[in-house]
This record gives C-alpha cells, sequence and structure tokens, in this order.
C-alpha cells in the first residue's frame, strides 16, 4: 500500500509525490478561492490529481474560476470530471477550458508523468459485489448498466495504454464499497460499481483515487488488493489538509 508522503518533494529515487483531492465545487459567485491551496499543493508535491466535480453545476463561468485559480499550481495537473460537471449540458466547454489552461483531462486515456502513468475515466453507478444492478428489465435499466459497462471499457482500454511500472487510477465514481463507507446505504449503489474494481484488478497499479462520496471514508482495497483512496475534499485524511499526498 502507497504510503501517506511526508511534506518534503521527490528525493531521487524515483518515488513522487502526488497531491490528490476531488469535489471542490467552484461556484460562479467565486466566494471561495483555491489560488493558496494550489501554491501549497505546489510546493508540497510533484503531480497535482483533481478527481470529479470540479465544478458546482457544470457552469462554463465555474470552470474559467477554476483555470484562474489553477494559474497558481506550479507543477503538473491532472483530472477527471464528475457528475456535477455534466448538469448544465456544457462539458465540452468546461473541458476545453480546462485543457486550454493545461489540464491533463483524462476521459479513457492515459499519460505520463515523471515515469508515472496517470489513467482516467468518470465512472459511473451501479452498485457493488453482488449487489450490483444487472442488466435486466426495461430499457431504462438496460442502458444505465450499459453505461456502467461502457466506463469499465473505456477504463480497460486505458490501461492497455500504459508503458510506465507505477500507475495510478483516478475515477470520480468509487470501485469499491469501503471508501464510500459512511454514506447512506440507500446510496450506495449511485456512488460507485465494482465493474470498475474488477477492471482495475486485471492490471498492476501503485493506488486509485476517487471523490463523489463526501461522507465515504478515506481508505480501501479492491479484491485484488489494490490501495484505493476517496480524496474528496470532505474526507479527513493524514495530511489534516483537504487533499491527500501519496508516494508513488
Amino acid at each position: 500500500m502507497p504510503e501517506p508522503a511526508t511534506s518534503t518533494k521527490s528525493n531521487g529515487n524515483g518515488v513522487i509525490k502526488v497531491a490528490a483531492m476531488g469535489d471542490l465545487h467552484v461556484q460562479e459567485d467565486a466566494q471561495t478561492s483555491y489560488r493558496d491551496l494550489f501554491g501549497e499543493i505546489s510546493r508540497e508535491a510533484d503531480v497535482l490529481v483533481l478527481t470529479g466535480d470540479l465544478t458546482n453545476l457544470g457552469k462554463p463561468r465555474e470552470a474559467e474560476l477554476l483555470a484562474e485559480d489553477l494559474r497558481a499550481c506550479s507543477i503538473p495537473v491532472v483530472a477527471v470530471l464528475g457528475n456535477h460537471d455534466y448538469e448544465s449540458g456544457c462539458v465540452e466547454q468546461i473541458a476545453a477550458t480546462l485543457r486550454q489552461a493545461g489540464v491533463h483531462l483524462l476521459d479513457g486515456q492515459a499519460v505520463e508523468l515523471n515515469h508515472v502513468g496517470f489513467v482516467g475515466v468518470k465512472g459511473f453507478v451501479g452498485g457493488f459485489g453482488r449487489r450490483m444492478l444487472g442488466s435486466f428489465g426495461e430499457p431504462a435499466i438496460k442502458a444505465m448498466v450499459a453505461e456502467s459497462v461502457n466506463e469499465a471499457m473505456r477504463l480497460e482500454n486505458a490501461m492497455r495504454q500504459v508503458r510506465a511500472k507505477r500507475t495510478l487510477v483516478v475515477l470520480h465514481y468509487a470501485p469499491v464499497p469501503e471508501t464510500v463507507a459512511g454514506e447512506p446505504p440507500e446510496i450506495f449503489p449511485f456512488l460507485g460499481s465494482s465493474r470498475l474494481a474488477e477492471t482495475i484488478d486485471r492490471f498492476k497499479v501503485s493506488a486509485v483515487v476517487h471523490g463523489h462520496a463526501h461522507r465515504g471514508s478515506y481508505e480501501g482495497r479492491t479484491p485484488g488488493g489494490a490501495s484505493v483512496y476517496n480524496v474528496a475534499m470532505h474526507i479527513a485524511k493524514p495530511t489534516g489538509r483537504p487533499y491527500a499526498l501519496l508516494e508513488i
């Protein structure tokens, strides 16, 4: 399991420090600025990973405000989008704004930074284990399951692109139930899907990070033993800060 990083940056042994957090929910009123936090992260880590719900209502102006704050970040930024980023039907504008700001926005792709492969998809709902939703019944249910399967397939295709020996998987939705523990059990099926974990366990990965479950738990594992971290800003982390620090 990757150890929580200390406050110093990479020490020449090939290990890099990744700051990871999600669910920033940037709003148009701009009452909350992340500029100082991004500056702090730039001093503590080698790469910043954002795990979706970057905007609150998926509005282009929210993405523009986030892009402005990211100017204070002097390290590479990797991100995926979350369900909130789709709310207003402007996801293409949001993606373009973030990419223009230099963000490596992943949606079924992989990027290698500092000899580490970063693989990202949003993921989707569906539930966990034996209670995972099956493709049976109404067309609406089948469409939901098809979307969940499609996200897992896109993750697998992205994983196959990686040539680096170390890999960090970046998701918005959870791949395991352990990291959503603390949320009402009734909404577990809407917080993630075991299909993501099934895909992850076909490969060797260093760690998995996700957000979405604000009341969940920080740490879990896939059935195959991969370390999973819920890095939503609202989750208590070993750093005592809104972001987790992982050595990869």
